[in-house]
C-alpha cells in the first residue's frame, strides 16, 4: 500500500554505473540475487512536477477499474524523487518516482515504431522493442479477486490479460496490465524478470519505483539487500536543479551511519490503520530550540488500532504528525514567534505555520529542530532549513497535521532528510542516517 503524500521531491538518476564484478565475454542473464557484491551509484537531480501531480498515497488502492473507486482530494504535488532506470532488453531508460511507501512498481508503456539509428525512447517504454517483456495472463495467481498484496482486487480485461487500475485521492490514476520485465544495468548484469505495472493511461509522465517491504516491491523482487539516497538542499539554487545520489547495494559512506531498527508486525498484529509494509521506526521525541517538547512517546508508536506509527518515507516532501504531537509543536512555535504567524493562512490544506517576511529572522528565533529516535539517533533540522519557501514571499514550517489528511500516522518526509544519507538496510531490518553535503556526495 502506498503512503500518504502531499508533496514530492524529484531525483533524476543518470547512467553512470560502477560494478564490483567484471563483465564476461559471453554474458548470460543474471540469475542470482542482487546483493552486496553489486553496488550501483547514480547521481541525481531534482525536477519539478506539475501542480496536480502524484496523489495522496495512503488513500490510493490497486483496484478494478470502476469509477466508484475514484477517491478525490485537493492535495497538490510539486516535487518528487525521480530515478531513471534501464528497463528491458535492450534497456530503455524510464523515469520513475522513488517511493519507499509504495509496493507495486509501474512504468509508462506505449508501442512506437522502432527508431532508426537512434536510442530507445525515453519518455515511455515500448514493449515491442524488448525481448524480455511478457504480460501476465488472467490465470496468474496475482490476478484474482482477493489478493493479500493489494488493497482491492485486480481484474481480467477483454483480452484475458491481467489488468490493474491505481486510483489516487486527487482523482489522478494509472492503469494497464501487470507484466514481467527485467532491469538491465549492463550487458552482464540484470535483475530476474520482475512483476511491474505497464500503464497505458496515466495522468503523469513518470512511473513509480515501489521500494517498501512488500514482496512485490522492486527491492524485494530484485533481492536488493540495501539501498540509500542523499537528498540535496533545495535552497539558493534559483532555476538550477540541485543534484544528489542514489545507491543500490553497498554505500561506501555507511561506516559513519547511525541506525534505528525497523519494526515488524506479524499477521496477527495487522490493524486497520497500520501499514505493515512501511519502514516503521521508534521515534521518541522532538526538540525545538534546545527545548524538549512534552510529547508522550505513545504519540509516535502504533496503538491497538495501528494509529500513530512513525514512518520514514522518500515519497513525502513534508513531515506530518498526529494531533497530540502536532499540537505541542504548534504551541512551541506560537510561543516563540506567534505574532509573526500569517493568520488564517493554510498552504495546500496541510501547513498552517506560515510567515511573511524574512525567513532568516524566523529561523533565528525558532533555532534548530531535532527529531529524536531510539538509540540516541537524531535528525537535526538546521534553523536555515526549518522553513520552506512556498511562493509569494510566504515561508512555512515543513510540518502538517496528518489527521487533517485522513492519515493517522507520523510521516517523516524528505524535506527533513536534506543533507542526510538515508540507508534502508533490508538484510538487517534497519534504517541508517549520516550527515552529508548531498550536492557533492556520490
Amino acid at each position: 500500500m502506498a503512503l500518504c503524500n502531499a508533496f514530492l521531491l524529484f531525483f533524476m538518476l543518470f547512467s553512470s554505473i560502477s560494478l564490483s564484478t567484471q563483465r564476461t565475454p559471453n554474458p548470460k542473464p543474471y540469475k542470482q540475487p542482487l546483493n552486496h557484491s553489486l553496488s550501483l551509484s547514480f547521481p541525481l537531480r531534482t525536477a519539478a512536477l506539475s501542480q496536480h501531480s502524484f496523489p495522496s498515497k495512503f488513500a490510493s488502492s490497486l483496484v478494478a477499474s470502476k469509477p466508484s473507486y475514484n477517491y478525490r482530494s485537493s492535495f497538490k504535488y510539486s516535487m518528487a524523487l525521480i530515478v531513471s532506470l534501464p528497463i528491458g532488453t535492450p534497456p530503455q531508460t524510464q523515469q520513475m518516482v522513488l517511493d519507499t511507501g509504495s509496493q507495486l512498481s509501474w512504468i509508462q508503456c506505449h508501442n512506437k515504431a522502432p527508431p532508426r539509428r537512434k536510442s530507445p525512447p525515453t519518455a515511455s517504454f515500448d514493449p515491442s522493442l524488448s525481448s524480455s517483456f511478457s504480460i501476465l495472463p488472467c490465470t496468474h495467481p496475482l490476478c484474482k479477486p482477493r489478493n493479500p498484496d493489494f488493497t482491492l482486487p485486480t481484474s481480467c480485461d477483454e483480452n484475458r490479460l491481467c489488468h490493474y487500475s491505481y486510483f489516487y485521492a486527487d482523482g489522478t490514476y494509472a492503469e494497464g496490465n501487470l507484466v514481467r520485465e527485467k532491469v538491465t544495468f549492463s550487458r552482464s548484469r540484470s535483475t530476474p524478470p520482475l512483476i511491474l505495472g505497464c500503464s497505458k493511461d496515466s495522468a503523469e509522465a513518470e512511473g513509480i519505483l515501489g521500494m517498501n517491504l512488500g514482496r512485490l516491491s522492486f527491492a524485494s523482487q530484485a533481492h536488493i539487500s540495501r539501498f540509500s539516497y542523499c537528498v540535496p538542499t533545495r535552497q539558493n539554487y534559483g532555476k538550477r536543479m540541485p543534484s544528489g545520489s542514489f545507491y543500490l547495494g553497498q554505500n561506501p559512506n555507511s561506516r559513519s551511519f547511525k541506525y534505528v531498527n525497523v519494526l515488524t508486525f506479524s499477521q496477527s498484529q495487522r490493524m486497520p490503520n497500520l501499514d505493515p509494509l512501511a519502514y516503521t521506526v521508534n521515534m521518541v521525541g522532538i526538540r525545538i530550540g534546545g527545548r524538549k517538547l512534552n510529547i508522550s512517546t505513545s504519540a509516535f508508536r502504533a496503538d491497538a488500532g495501528g494509529s500513530c506509527q512513525t514512518l520514514i518515507d522518500s515519497g513525502t516532501l513534508y513531515t506530518y504528525l498526529v494531533d497530540e504531537a502536532y499540537k505541542k509543536v504548534r504551541e512551541e512555535v506560537v510561543r516563540l514567534v506567534g505574532p509573526k504567524l500569517k493568520k488564517g493562512y493554510v498552504y495546500e490544506q496541510s501547513l498552517d505555520m506560515c510567515f511573511d517576511g524574512d525567513e532568516t529572522e524566523i529561523g533565528r528565533l525558532l533555532r534548530d529542530m531535532v527529531l529524536e529516535f531510539e538509540k540516541g539517533v537524531e535528525i537535526v533540522v538546521a534553523k536555515e532549513r526549518i522553513l520552506d519557501d512556498v511562493g509569494g514571499g510566504v515561508h512555512c514550517l515543513g510540518i502538517g497535521r496528518s489527521e487533517a489528511l485522513g492519515v493517522p500516522s507520523n510521516i517523516i518526509g524528505n524535506f527533513h532528510q536534506q543533507n542526510l544519507w538515508v540507508e534502508f538496510d533490508l538484510a538487517n531490518r534497519r534504517v541508517g542516517f549520516g550527515k552529508a553535503d548531498c550536492s557533492r556526495s556520490v
